[in-house]
Formats: C-alpha cells, sequence, structure tokens
C-alpha cells in the first residue's frame, strides 16, 4: 500500500485508531476505574489533536473522491479541539456512566463520518459521511435512556434527519441525471442556469440548512438542544455545525459559481429569516438549552452573512467566526453540564445569585455570553465586525445594516442572563459546584480561546494565507 494513504488520511487513521482502542478496552473490559479510563482517553484526544498540525500533506485517494490539504487539516483539527473540550468538560457526568466507552465510542464514530464529509470531493463519499456522523449521533442524542425527553429528541432528530437526507439525495440524483456526475470538480463546469438544475441544487441546498438550523428547517433544533444530553448538546451546536459549515464552503460555493445572483438571493433571504427567527425566539426562553439552541440559530444567520460576499474575506472572516463560536459556546455549555449534572436545572431562573456561591464559574459564563453578544474586548466583537467589515466590503450594505440591528437585539436576552447570575435574588440559590479537574481545564480552554483568539492576530492572519489559494 502506498505510503501517501497513511499520510493523506492521517487525521482519520488516527481516530480510528483511538476508536478501535476502545472497543478492545470494552471488550476485554480489564480497567474498572471510570477515572482512569477518562484520563487515557483524553490523553489519547490531546495527542490526536497535537498531531493534527503534522505531516500535513495534499492530495486524493479513491480516484479523486477524497482529498486533503492544508484548509482541511485545520478545519479537522478545529473539530479535535472542540471535542477535547467537550471530553473534558463532560467529565463530572460521564464518568458515573455505567456506559462510558459507548459514549465515546459513538461520538469517535461520528467525528470519522464528519472527516470524510470534510474530505469529500465526490456527492457519493459526502453522503457517506453525512449517513456515518448521522446514525451515531441519533444514539448519543437518546445516551440518557432512563429520561423520556432524551428519547423523544432522538426520535424526532431521527425522523427530521432523514427526510433532509432525502431531500438532499433526491437533489443530487437530480443532480446526476442532468450532468452525468457526481464530482465536485467537473459539477461546477457543468451546471448550467436552467430550471431543473436550480431545482436540484435548491433540493441540495435545503439538506444543508437542516443540518445548519437555517431556517425554516430549524423546527427540530430546540427539543432535540432540549432532551439530548448537555455534553451531545454542546457538540451539536459546535462541532456538527462547524462540519457542515466547512462543506458548505467546500460545496456549494463552486456549485453556485455559475449562477452568482441565485446564490446571493438564496443567502440573502436566509440570512434575515435565520437571524431573525433566532433572535426573536430567543428572547422568549426560560429553558437555558432551548435558549441556546435559538441563539445558535441566529448565530448561523450572522455566518451566512460572511458566506453572502462570496470573496476570500468572507470565508476566512466565517472560518475565524467559527473558532471563536466554538470557544464561546462550550464555555457556556461546560458550566451548563456541571450545573445539570449536579442539580438537574437548566432554566435561565435557577442561575439567579449564581455568583454568590460560585464566582470562577459565573465570571467563565459571563466571558462566553459577552463573546456569543460580541461584546468587547472578547473575541466575540471581532469575529462579528470580521463578518461585518467582509459583507460591507461586498456591498451587502442592506445586511449588514439588518445584521447590525439584531446584534444589538442579541445584547437583551445575553445580558439577562448575566443579570440574573450578578444581580437579581433567589431564594433557594445553586449551591457550590464542584467541578474536576478535567472539567476546569476545559474550561480554562475555552476562557483562554475567548481572550487569545480575539488578541492574537497570528491566527486571523494564518486562515488568510491558506485560503488564499481558493481564491
Amino acid at each position: 500500500m502506498d505510503a501517501d494513504f497513511f499520510i493523506l488520511m492521517k487525521t482519520e487513521l488516527s481516530v480510528l485508531f483511538i476508536l478501535f482502542l476502545l472497543l478492545f478496552l470494552k471488550i476485554w473490559d480489564g480497567i474498572k476505574n471510570s477515572s482512569a479510563l477518562l484520563n487515557l482517553i483524553n490523553i489519547l484526544l490531546f495527542a490526536n489533536f497535537i498531531f493534527g498540525f503534522f505531516y500535513n500533506k495534499s492530495g486524493e485517494l479513491f480516484n479523486g473522491m477524497f482529498y486533503t490539504d492544508e484548509i482541511i487539516a485545520l478545519e479537522k483539527n478545529i473539530l479535535n479541539i472542540g471535542v477535547l473540550t467537550i471530553s473534558l468538560q463532560a467529565s463530572n457526568w460521564i464518568k458515573t456512566h455505567k456506559h462510558l466507552l459507548e459514549f465515546y465510542i459513538l461520538l469517535l464514530s461520528t467525528l470519522v463520518g464528519l472527516f470524510y464529509m470534510i474530505s469529500s470531493k465526490n456527492f457519493l463519499m459526502f453522503y457517506l459521511g453525512l449517513e456515518l456522523s448521522s446514525i451515531p449521533l441519533a444514539a448519543l442524542i437518546n445516551f440518557d435512556i432512563e429520561k423520556r425527553s432524551s428519547s423523544e429528541a432522538a426520535i424526532k432528530m431521527i425522523f427530521s434527519s432523514a427526510f433532509a437526507s432525502g431531500i438532499m439525495l433526491f437533489g443530487i440524483s437530480l443532480l446526476y441525471g442532468t450532468t452525468g456526475s457526481l464530482s465536485f470538480v467537473e459539477l461546477q463546469h457543468l451546471i448550467q442556469y436552467n430550471a431543473f438544475d436550480l431545482l436540484s441544487i435548491i433540493f441540495i441546498f435545503s439538506g444543508f440548512a437542516f443540518k445548519l438550523s437555517i431556517v425554516p428547517f430549524h423546527f427540530w433544533t430546540a427539543d432535540v438542544y432540549e432532551g439530548a444530553p448537555v455534553s451531545v448538546t454542546s457538540f451539536l451546536s459546535v462541532i456538527s455545525k462547524a462540519a457542515i459549515v466547512f462543506v458548505f464552503i467546500s460545496v456549494l460555493f463552486p456549485l453556485f459559481s455559475n449562477i452568482p445572483k441565485v446564490w446571493y438571493g438564496i443567502l440573502f433571504l436566509a440570512t434575515v429569516f435565520t437571524i431573525s427567527i433566532g433572535n426573536l425566539f430567543a428572547i422568549r426562553q426560560n429553558n437555558i438549552k432551548r435558549f441556546l439552541a435559538y441563539s445558535s440559530i441566529a448565530q448561523v444567520g450572522y455566518i451566512l452573512l460572511g458566506l453572502s460576499s462570496g470573496d476570500i474575506l468572507g470565508v476566512v472572516s466565517s472560518v475565524y467566526f467559527l473558532i471563536v463560536y466554538l470557544f464561546s459556546n462550550l464555555g457556556v455549555f461546560g458550566i451548563i453540564a456541571l450545573v445539570s449534572n449536579q442539580t438537574g436545572k437548566e432554566n435561565i431562573d435557577d442561575y439567579k445569585g449564581f455568583y454568590k456561591s460560585n464566582k470562577f464559574l459565573a465570571w467563565i459564563i459571563s466571558i462566553a455570553l459577552f463573546s456569543l453578544a460580541g461584546i468587547p474586548p472578547t473575541a466575540g466583537f471581532f469575529g462579528k465586525m470580521f463578518l461585518i467589515t467582509s459583507g460591507a466590503s461586498a456591498g451587502n450594505f442592506l445586511l449588514v445594516g439588518f445584521a447590525a440591528l439584531n446584534m444589538v437585539i442579541s445584547l437583551y436576552y445575553y445580558l439577562r442572563i448575566i443579570k440574573a447570575i450578578f444581580m437579581d435574588e433567589n431564594s433557594s440559590p445553586l449551591p457550590k459546584i464542584i467541578a474536576t479537574t478535567s472539567a476546569k481545564i476545559g474550561l480554562s480552554i475555552c476562557f483562554f480561546g475567548i481572550i487569545v483568539t480575539g488578541f492574537a492576530s497570528l491566527l486571523y492572519e494564518y486562515i488568510i494565507n491558506i485560503f488564499s489559494s481558493y481564491f
């Protein structure tokens, strides 16, 4: 076998190695101590993240169906650091669960599917990766099998996902019927400005819209976020969405290159409705997981604003914002996971007076919320500023003005939680929350990620340099 195979697929093979090691440990059943198992898994995930920076090479496999380069290596490593952070933050919950190894087996199976999607250069490879990531993810949503809400969320996810996948597959089949190809490289030259091709691309876009919770394909989001375990919700909110945005950039950008007016029109409507619905529904939520569901919908709208520019500045701003969003959202979910695991409380009103008993955790969640709101000097401010700048540079002033107005509206519901934490009184405040060392490390990664990505320009410059070859 060619040595290039192992180099080009090193990220997937690295995760598969961990996956098979966990399967062996499950069958062997030799390590009884859950803390020791967790430490081993986190060490392996950290090694996998570090390994992602080395031996990166551009090339393709399987007759061009699989492709990797420096950009794809960066995208996969963004997912790696996100999974590592989720694993660290989940330690309080998962170490007491009787299916600890099964959780990581399903999690890593989903991650491998996302990797194949990102590296796909053919709709067949893309769809295989999509299904590989979707089926284990549905099992993860139902991981708390003793809770009815978890089972309901999994059923809603399965039915909604199957419907969206069917729509996308129908669009792919129509596109294959008119062009005779499934290759992304060939399709961008074969797609014509005709009704049949437009219909097929709209079907394909609808499948992406479901995965990204773009309005009006967002109805599953809040219910699934609320019913799933918090650690799985954070994976859905950050890792799954980030992977789809990466594929969105590499797949739909080339496909729509021949029909820019249609592409802009779709993104314009999607941006307006997604930001509006996300913000309006976030205001009226009391359950903090449902609140973050609608918050994440609005954040996707801002990413669409950046992508609507159709140039390198928009793509780079979107990727940079995704990194900022990863640290910010995981910072909030990390606190929610600790509180939910130890108290069972998940409503915003439960966080009244949280600062009095949990000062460190209160500051972490507040900084993360400030970043999601785009308040300086957090990284979220710079992320949204770059997105608005990219939109303005392309002349999308109407969208930019609309997004800026909605950013002001979003301040209300983010500051509402911070007000509850620091200013509101609570007759039965939350007790002192005990966080494991692993959980504290995970929260620290989020905190420093929010600060460093905002002030260090090297990351933004690095993303521009590697994406410059695309444009």
